[in-house]
């Protein structure tokens, strides 16, 4: 008799909330009841779960220890309440926020990369789910490092605005019919206008002059790939695209690799579709392969003209799915398989 388990996503009307739901019914997760919690404004409220409609209740009073593992997506400021009253009560939380992903005693997992960590969860009860563009990224990289050592990275990040939440595909598809139609373009989720732009601003400045979000790849790269001594140098940018993370990466390796080795690694790498010819098309878009699809694509496979050892790659993945969702549902499916 197959296992099953009680399950809650907390965030559950969000855009990754939202992506959860559709994506345990989808890849069939042993789930004995499903509970969807958002916040009080949100009580009462539909969300579908495959062919189950589940109604909003209040995570504010909801028993945890109802439930064996709780998906949480609903903000830093929510996991850091809530997380640590889930784990006292049993439940082990995959938390997709970034408020525990730093700590030493929580394991941050990329199951391609270190399903070892999952083990882990047991000092705190909770594991972290790491930042979207830094999952595609560690996705592509995992077998290259396997291979040859990884010394420096630099990555530029393409990253489209359903990142940022619902409100800002809202202000997206507004700026854009302001644009065409010749009307002023009001903006209050960005700083400036997102329609047929792009800002090199993600999260907060920081005092080094980098921004978090760029931080986040700098620290959970190294977390999650269990070596600080590779070097990160990012610039995250927001652009114009709904659904979909794309990134430019140029690696420096430790020994030599030729685009033709680093292909056929990751040809066979697990969560990888290799999509390079050299043709016009031949390479993965964030619209035209990543959105709606669980694969890292990887395309523009390459052999840096200016350093004897450097890669450079093209890397798309949907941000809601591989980046956020998935992510974490892959997670559970390890835990349950190994240890619940």
């Amino acid at each position: 008799m197959t296992h099953t388990f009680d399950v809650a996503v907390v965030g559950a009307t969000g855009a990754v909330g939202e992506v959860m739901l559709a994506m345990l019914a989808e890849r069939k997760f042993p789930v004995r009841h499903l509970y969807a919690l958002a916040s009080q404004r949100s009580v009462g409220a539909k969300v579908r779960s495959g062919d189950n409609e589940l109604t909003v209740l209040d995570l504010a009073t909801f028993d945890f220890s109802k439930v064996q593992i709780g998906l949480f997506s609903a903000g830093g400021e929510i996991s850091a309440i809530y997380a640590p009253k889930a784990a006292a009560a049993g439940c082990v939380v995959i938390d997709n926020t970034a408020h525990f992903r730093y700590e030493d005693d929580i394991p941050l997992v990329v199951p391609e990369v270190n399903p070892q960590d999952i083990a882990r969860y047991t000092a705190r009860g909770i594991i972290a789910n790491p930042n979207c563009s830094t999952i595609q990224m560690v996705v592509a990289l995992k077998p290259l490092y396997d291979a040859v050592g990884i010394e420096r990275i630099n990555v530029c990040t393409y990253q489209s605005v359903s990142g940022t939440g619902k409100e800002a595909l809202e202000e997206l598809a507004a700026q854009s019919r302001a644009v065409l139609s010749g009307q002023p373009v009001t903006s209050k989720v960005y700083p400036k206008p997102i329609a047929f732009n792009v800002l090199p601003h993600i999260d907060v400045f920081l005092e080094n002059g980098y921004t978090k979000e760029e931080m986040k790849m700098v620290w959970e790269t190294n977390k999650i790939m269990g070596d600080p001594s590779i070097r990160v140098n990012p610039t995250t940018a927001r652009v114009p695209v709904l659904y979909g993370h794309s990134e430019a990466l140029h690696i420096e390796t430790r020994e030599k690799l030729t685009a033709a080795a680093a292909r056929a690694l990751l040809e066979k790498a697990p969560g990888v579709v290799v999509l390079d010819e050299r043709r016009a098309g031949g390479y993965p878009t964030a619209v035209t392969e990543s959105a709606g699809r669980d694969p890292v694509f990887v395309g523009r496979i390459r052999e840096d003209l200016s350093h004897p050892r450097g890669l450079d790659l093209w890397v798309v993945s949907d941000n809601l799915r591989k980046g956020a969702a998935l992510n974490s549902i892959q997670i559970a499916e390890r835990l349950v398989a190994t240890f619940l």
